[in-house]
């Protein structure tokens, strides 16, 4: 796994409330971003920084004001299609490089709310690809395995954040490519519906398409920063006016594709993922409703086999008939591509999409947000390069007609494969339904499918019995890390529960043997580094030892120091953490 950066373990509003708390120099977190981006090696990720002098300017203006930003110190990157003042903008293509005077409209609501542009990130060339392979200055791989692609267009962004260089990251998303890479570097990715973020100062792929989209850790953060971003702007004919979405029903009805219309192209694991993402959904209380998505499948297929292909061509033709050279030659076989399609191809492919679109109209009457996997397998770099356009196609088999249907879309991790890579599904709503998803994706997280039943290599489990459960305070100590919970269970009959004087409120597990008695506890997965990022921030009295499960078998978990524990109330007879704060809130 790549090295770990400085912001690996942050949640945005925690980082924002140890710098008011002073528990944190904003200063100091953004110099170690810069020497932990300098240690690592900028490139592929970063095709350019901000000089540090001038992110720490930025840093004390934000501090002179006198209104709280609820962003205030926040590292962030932007994706090197969208303008940031006084950097180049490239869209990864050095000839076409210019420097903006002014930044993206999305841009400055993100500095206005106190965040700091750290740099530009790398990208498939002019936003065309999701592979993060088509760029001169390097392919971007996964942070959880280098031989594997990190997913583009938004490549250099995902990787950025993934592994702990920024908080979050800006991104664009025009066929998925702010879904992919979420997807392959277990992020959480936003799609918002088009129109809700103002596309002014982004260079355009498929202007009529194109979304800027968010990368966070979680889910919590990208609602955060979706009401930062997300308004109306007069000067992008684009924009649109939000609209009040619908809240998620008490028991939403979910469309889940049937067998028959969902494509792996022979990844059977993956296939057997979504599967169990698709089980774990039955323990809430939701109403699964078959969808046959092969129109949806249809309308995919528009995008790069239909005449919008000839809007990539509309964005920057100019420059690729000045420059051919200067285009990347898989990029420039799709342009060329698209130079024999007619005004007349364009007006027959509008009625076709018009035609699909009321065919999948019917299908929004029946159900509330649909779940998707969010690409049917994860290829190598190897392998993309011996078939670039076949298979970045199937990796927009579940992505491509988002935008084409006005879809809001949330891609988020959702298992893991054998190998370590993450796995992960998309729910889709119709347009301004973002709360929903999000609140959808709330309902659902934790309930992580495996297809193993242990540890992977480089990979750790632990045990967590209190404030690390899944909806207590710390948990974004283990999400922030990548971590994902494998399953609830409960330790062997030979331990005691206690209560302790700590804020937050945490339990102290003492291992007693004969006369214990059995404990919740949720088993997460983390890669080795992030363990013992999170490891060397465990406060005393609690520390890690070994935890016996109900099963037998031994995992990493929380031990308490028996002082602790004297005078502090055994709450043992609860079974658990979550049981003893249910009963203790109870009236009377």
């Amino acid at each position: 796994m790549t090295r770990l950066g400085p912001l690996a373990g942050t949640n945005v509003s925690e980082l924002v409330a140890d710098y008011r708390a002073g528990r944190k120099d904003p200063r100091r977190v953004i110099e170690s971003v810069y020497a932990h981006i300098e240690a690592v090696s900028a490139k592929p990720a970063w095709i350019s920084l901000q000089p540090l002098e001038a992110a720490l300017l930025a840093l004390e203006d934000a501090s002179q004001s006198a209104i709280a930003k609820p962003l205030y110190g926040v590292p962030f990157a932007v994706k090197d299609n969208i303008d940031v003042a006084g950097l180049p903008t490239t869209a990864a293509c050095p000839e076409f490089s210019y420097i903006p005077s002014v930044s993206a409209t999305v841009v400055e609501r993100l500095t206005s709310a106190g965040a700091i542009v750290i740099g530009k990130t790398n990208l498939d060339q002019f936003a065309t690809g999701l592979v993060g392979t088509r760029s001169p200055y390097g392919a971007c791989a996964s942070v959880f395995d280098a031989r594997y692609i990190s997913g583009g267009s938004s490549s250099g962004s995902a990787v950025a954040v993934a592994r702990g260089d920024v908080a979050f990251a800006l991104g664009t998303d025009t066929a998925g490519s702010g879904r992919v890479p979420a997807l392959f570097n277990r992020l959480v990715g936003l799609k918002p519906t088009r129109g809700l973020l103002s596309a002014r100062g982004v260079v355009p792929a498929c202007r009529s398409l194109d979304c800027v989209s968010l990368f966070t850790r979680e889910l919590d953060e990208a609602e955060l920063l979706l009401g930062i971003c997300a308004g109306y702007d007069a000067l992008d004919p684009f924009s649109r006016r939000a609209e009040q979405g619908a809240p998620l029903p008490d028991r939403p009805r979910i469309g889940v594709p049937t067998d028959e219309s969902l494509e792996f192209f022979g990844d059977t694991e993956s296939a057997q993922l979504f599967g169990a993402s698709v089980d774990a959904l039955r323990g809430l209380a939701v109403e699964l409703v078959p969808v046959d998505l092969m129109p949806f499948r249809r309308v995919a297929e528009l995008l790069y086999d239909g005449p919008w292909v000839a809007e990539r061509l509309a964005a920057i033709g100019d420059f690729a008939s000045q420059h051919p050279e200067a285009i990347q030659p898989v990029l420039r076989g799709i342009l060329e591509g698209a130079r024999r399609h007619s005004a007349l191809d364009a007006f027959r492919g509008s009625y076709r999409l018009a035609s699909l679109r009321r065919a999948t109209e019917a299908v929004w009457e029946s159900i509330d947000a649909l779940i998707v996997p969010t690409a049917p397998t994860h290829y190598t770099l190897a392998e993309i390069a011996a078939e670039p356009v076949r298979l970045n196609q199937n990796l927009g088999t579940y992505t491509n007609f988002v935008n084409l249907l006005d879809l809001s879309g949330l891609a988020v991790p959702s298992g893991q494969r054998e190998n370590g890579l993450p796995f992960g599904v998309t729910y889709l709503a119709p347009a301004f339904q973002e709360a929903r998803l999000l609140e959808l994706a709330r309902r659902a997280r934790g309930e992580l499918p495996r297809a193993h039943e242990k540890p992977v290599a480089g990979q750790v489990w632990l045990a967590v019995a209190g404030a690390h459960l899944t909806g207590q305070p710390l948990n974004f100590e283990l999400s922030t890390l990548g971590a994902t919970r494998i399953r609830t269970t409960h330790t062997a009959p030979e331990y005691r529960l206690y209560a302790l004087a700590t804020k937050p409120p945490k339990p102290g597990l003492v291992y007693v043997g004969d006369g214990g008695s059995a404990i919740e506890v949720e088993v997460w997965e983390l890669s080795e580094a992030a363990f013992g990022h999170f490891v060397n921030n465990i406060p005393a009295p609690l520390a890690i030892g070994m935890t016996r499960l109900a099963d037998g078998s031994q995992v990493k978990g929380f031990v308490c120091e028996p002082y602790a524990s004297e005078g502090a109330r055994d709450i043992s007879e609860f079974g658990g953490w979550r049981e003893f704060l249910k009963q203790k809130s109870a009236p009377g």
